[in-house]
């Protein structure tokens, strides 16, 4: 059972003593979309937490359209009676029963290779999905709706050092990218009018680079994923660009533990960057940090170009993206995590599970 594992109790230990009422959680029905990606399945995990050591009493909706990776991700906590698991297709009109107190939507595709081979289904959970989840939250009610966004949403901006939740950045409709970026700006944009015209308490989180046990880094190619995997490996990393680009990268206790203060103590109606800017690296840095994971073989950076037939659509808007985390510190909120203590701790995880070996 995966809350059985050492570093992922501490991670919900660590989340659980954060300045956040969780009594609001009490007898509550809160449905997570896209339940079994790499962030959802951290809240889920969170809130089954919650539920089995905590004596908490919250009905928990986990949404997915694949129940094969559900299992795989979940197993034997799926049979919980205090777990509802649907697969409702978000695409069309929502017919689940009765009222959803927390809404936490965050399904959808940001695995950027998606971007060239399905872009329409990249759009699809980001504008069809959040108007449908909207619609039903409008028709039943509801206490508090996330929505997951993306720093994408900035574009191209003139300082990337200094991105706050007011700059407004240039994207070109037309690149390749942008049925990520656009389709999320459409998200944030239909959620904000709900909240102005229907009073649905909809909270935009942006969310920057995010690492933690529960990746996928069989399928992920972002570099966080592609560098652990080659250390488990015990291969050389490759770093496939100059590896000076530079972003805040998070570690996954204290990105949730962000979700959950936005959701209780941030206002209705605003977006929060969720990013940690006190780790604002470089790939090559990140790369040399990842490096001393492995005490047994010497491996080093080898850089290479990367193919174009990969299929990896790289966003080259900025090179040095930093958005500011200041509105989401002025709710009282303290990142606990370095990206070297963050990287072990999901390196041991990963290694002592070996689930990144399925």
């Amino acid at each position: 059972m995966f809350l059985e594992n050492s570093i992922a109790r501490e991670d919900m230990e660590n989340i659980y003593c954060r300045n956040i009422d969780w009594n609001l959680l009490q007898n509550s029905r809160v449905l997570i979309t896209g339940a079994y990606g790499m962030l959802a399945s951290y809240i889920a995990f969170f809130l089954i937490y919650l539920c089995e050591y905590k004596n908490m009493n919250i009905r928990i909706v986990l949404q997915g359209r694949n129940i094969e990776k559900a299992k795989k991700r979940f197993g034997e906590l799926l049979n919980r009676t205090y777990i509802e698991y649907t697969a409702m297709d978000l695409n069309k009109e929502i017919m689940n029963e009765g009222t959803i107190d927390y809404i936490i939507h965050a399904a959808g595709g940001a695995n950027p290779r998606l971007y060239s081979s399905k872009p329409v289904e990249v759009i699809e959970p980001n504008v069809i999905g959040t108007y449908n989840l909207l619609e039903y939250a409008r028709k039943h009610g509801n206490k508090g709706f996330l929505i997951f966004s993306s720093g994408d949403v900035y574009g191209k901006v003139d300082e990337p050092e200094n991105i706050s939740e007011e700059t407004v950045g240039k994207v070109d409709q037309l690149d390749i990218h942008s049925c990520y970026s656009e389709s999320k700006r459409m998200a944030e944009t239909i959620a904000v009018s709900y909240f102005r015209e229907y009073g649905i308490p909809i909270k935009i989180l942006r969310i920057g680079h995010t690492y933690g046990p529960t990746m996928d880094i069989k399928n992920d190619p972002r570099v966080f994923a592609s560098f652990l995997k080659c250390v488990l490996e015990k291969r050389n990393i490759e770093m496939l660009s100059d590896g000076l680009t530079k972003r805040p990268f998070c570690y996954l206790a204290d990105a949730v533990a962000a979700y959950f203060t936005v959701l209780f103590k941030g206002d209705a109606g605003e977006a929060y960057n969720i990013c940690n800017t006190g780790e604002f690296i470089s790939m090559r840095e990140l790369a040399n940090i990842v490096l001393t994971l492995e005490k047994e073989k010497k491996l080093k950076v080898v850089y290479l170009g990367r193919e174009y037939e990969d299929g990896y659509v790289e966003n080259k808007e900025n090179k040095d993206n930093n958005p500011s985390d200041k509105k989401l510190k002025r709710l009282g909120f303290e990142y606990h995590f370095t990206t070297e203590t963050g990287m072990e701790r999901t390196y041991k995880f990963l290694k002592e599970t070996e689930i990144w070996k399925d």
